[in-house]
């Protein structure tokens, strides 16, 4: 029996218009990106390492809904589907809040139609309604995800942003907590090309105002927006629905390694990036809750090695089917303009896009660290600001809430490591804005404990290597590091050339100008870690296998160029660990996910240990027995210590951003989490299996 999906139009009442009064402070008269800007200019120095704006508002403290909320950023109507699915499902099948935004109207050429053999007249193109077709597949894969059922229906609404416009926003009837908003704007209609009259164009000022596209049916009305109108805009929709996580795509995409090309959309960037643009914003406002991002990598991920099994694979590709609107006679959503992108219908699993998901940095699993006096430190990013969270030592100690440190701008994705006298030093990337196009910009910044256990300095930047920043890539790894037998600290990240990058904190508090170590394209987050002797080892994978550096004694030099493990390939994520007088490194199995493991005395592996039934995405956080990660669904799980069987033991009800941290205490070993809430979730061994997870601060 077919379904018929009902549509009802109304128009929101006027509270909604400029979604928080609140966010109207922050917007001085000067435009978003001169506030933004003022970050580097203004007198004030702030701990962060820059100077940064007095806030007209700042936030009361954490507003935390129950459960947590999500916000999706995104360019088209798709890109979650290809590049967030499992985890968008994962949020819709939770029952938590989630706003989806797409920011473009998706139009392209206007022709919903698969790929036409050579002769057949190609259809007539209709922007408007090839634009409601996809809003329609979106429709019906968002409630088969939450509902089950393609068919259920929606009520269809005009929104007024604080840009100035209207956008359309549709709340899924039965479940007021899921939302779709469609800014509709003119999306670039071309992968790479110079198309002034797109985001891409908008951002970088080729043009002064962008229009908007509507689709069909669409309540919203025509408007045309200025860079910070769209700023205004998402930062708007933030104050409205209150996300305690946002996802977006890579605002500083990579090259891909064999074409030497960025190859990912523009509108994906760019919508990224104007989406960091409001975060800076919404960070500011009052009231808000705390907040954690996640980007996803977009078109690059199909050329890297797949990270899903076949049931996982199948089960993301059934959702992009219904988007696809596969069978056209079949017109459940009773549209005119069809129900769906006729477009993907011809490869519903894109390029390799439906095989994988891969997080852009946050991959780090030395974020959580045991301090010299037995305590606990856990670090994360939360309101684009490094949040440290302590627990002091004893079993019967309590975590405290998350300190956030000064200094804005912070990148997701943390790496810690302890300092041969006890302080511990976090490692991150920051953004910084200005108001020209190359003050746009990523450096590496580094924070080390005034004294061990105690409070963290201010933030120093060390800049990047220097071709990680031409030609608008800005693409950098989330650093590692790791300090020798001799105390010397090394500090080692993937640049925007796809080879290793290292600095050197010196005896005068001098870090080293940037040196390459070699390695060819490289993908992922690399991982530094040492031996029972003092020798640093950094692992990092590329597309066909791992390559490894290791240091020839303590206090050397690491050679200048990699070794080849000649281990196969795996999904791009890596962990290690000092496993007896070598380390250990960690990784998931291509086409399976499955963990396994290797242990390296060199730079030459052992055979593989399999850790069993651990199909899942993303990295693992190990100590001692204890691996911690994520499930083929996207559940947070650990693998029970000295199982006969091992396998995951998961725990759904959890939601959390990034990988998983693990950590030895004493005898036992702990893991912890960030979860989408903005809170700490986290377990221990205690001499067996791991405990429950559970918060660590109430």
């Amino acid at each position: 029996m077919k379904s018929r999906l009902p549509l009802r139009s109304a128009l929101l009442s006027r509270r909604g218009a400029v979604a928080g009064a609140t966010l109207a402070a922050v917007l001085v008269s000067g435009g978003v990106f001169a506030e933004l800007a003022m970050s580097d200019t203004e007198a004030t120095e702030t701990p962060g390492g820059h100077a940064a704006a007095t806030p007209a508002t700042v936030s009361s403290g954490p507003v935390r809904p129950t459960g947590g909320s999500v916000m999706q950023i995104m360019a088209h109507p798709d890109d979650d589907l290809f590049f967030m699915n499992p985890d968008t499902g994962q949020s819709l099948r939770s029952g938590r809040p989630i706003t989806s935004v797409y920011v473009t109207a998706g139009e392209s050429d206007g022709v919903n139609s698969p790929s036409l053999k050579k002769g057949t007249p190609k259809p007539r193109a209709d922007r408007a309604a090839y634009s409601e077709a996809r809003q329609n597949g979106i429709r019906g894969a968002y409630a088969q995800m939450a509902t089950g059922d393609r068919g259920s229906s929606w009520t269809r609404a005009s929104l007024p942003t604080a840009g100035g416009g209207t956008a359309e926003i549709d709340t899924l009837d039965g479940h007021p907590g899921i939302h779709l908003v469609w800014v509709q704007l003119h999306e670039a209609e071309t992968v790479s090309g110079n198309q002034p009259h797109s985001l891409r164009g908008l951002w970088n000022g080729q043009v002064a105002t962008l229009t908007s596209q509507l689709a069909s049916g669409t309540p919203a009305r025509p408007f045309a927006y200025t860079k910070d109108q769209v700023v205004k805009t998402l930062a708007g929709l933030m104050e409205k629905f209150r996300p305690t996580h946002v996802r977006t795509l890579d605002p500083t995409p990579g090259k891909e390694g064999k074409l030497h090309k960025i190859v990912d959309h523009q509108d994906h960037t760019y919508s990224a990036r104007f989406a960091q643009a409001a975060m800076a914003l919404y960070a500011k406002s009052a009231n808000h809750p705390r907040f954690s991002v996640q980007n996803y990598v977009g078109y690059n991920t199909g050329f890297l090695p797949h990270t899903f099994a076949k049931p996982a694979t199948d089960a993301k590709a059934d959702i992009v089917k219904t988007y696809a609107w596969m069978d056209p006679k079949d017109n459940y959503c009773a549209s005119a303009a069809g129900c769906g992108d006729r477009k993907v219908s011809s490869n519903p699993h894109g390029t390799n896009w439906a095989e994988s998901i891969r997080y852009s940095r946050t991959n780090s699993t030395s974020w959580l660290q045991a301090g010299a006096d037995g305590s606990l430190w856990a670090f994360g990013v939360l309101d684009q600001r490094l949040a440290v969270w302590h627990r002091a030592p004893g079993t019967d100690a309590a975590w405290g809430e998350p300190e956030l440190l000064p200094g804005d701008g912070m990148d997701s994705g943390v790496s810690a490591t302890r300092l041969r006298d006890g302080r511990l030093a976090v490692f991150g990337t920051r953004t910084l804005f200005g108001a020209g196009l190359t003050d746009y910009r990523r450096e590496v910044v580094a924070t080390v404990q005034t004294t061990p256990g105690g409070h963290f300095g201010a933030w120093r930047p060390l800049g990047s290597p220097d071709r990680s920043g031409t030609d608008g890539v800005f693409d950098m790894s989330t650093p590692t590091a790791a300090v020798d037998g001799s105390g010397k600290l090394s500090v080692f990240l993937r640049g925007g050339d796809l080879q290793l990058h290292a600095t050197t904190l010196g005896v005068k508090g001098d870090w080293t100008p940037w040196a390459a170590l070699g390695g060819t394209n490289l993908v992922g987050d690399p991982v530094a870690t040492t031996d029972a002797t003092g020798r640093v080892h950094v692992f990092s994978s590329t597309p066909r296998t791992m390559l490894t550096w290791a240091q020839p004694a303590p206090g050397g030099a690491l050679p200048a160029r990699a070794s080849d493990t000649g281990l196969p390939p795996n999904t791009t994520g890596l962990s290690a660990r000092q496993d007896g007088d070598g380390v250990r490194v960690y990784y998931r199995q291509a086409d399976s996910g499955n963990v396994q493991s290797v242990t390296f005395a060199g730079t030459t592996p052992s055979a593989a240990t399999d850790l069993g039934d651990t199909s899942g995405y993303g990295m693992v956080g190990t100590a001692g027995p204890l691996v911690t990660g994520r499930t083929a669904s996207g559940a947070l799980a650990t693998l029970e210590p000295n199982a006969t069987d091992p396998a995951w033991k998961a725990d759904s009800g959890i939601l959390f951003t990034g990988a998983p941290s693990a950590v030895q205490d004493g005898n036992d070993a702990v893991a912890a989490a960030i979860g989408l809430d903005g809170r700490l979730y986290w377990t221990r061994t205690a001499g067996g299996p791991a405990a429950p997870w559970k918060p660590a601060a109430n």
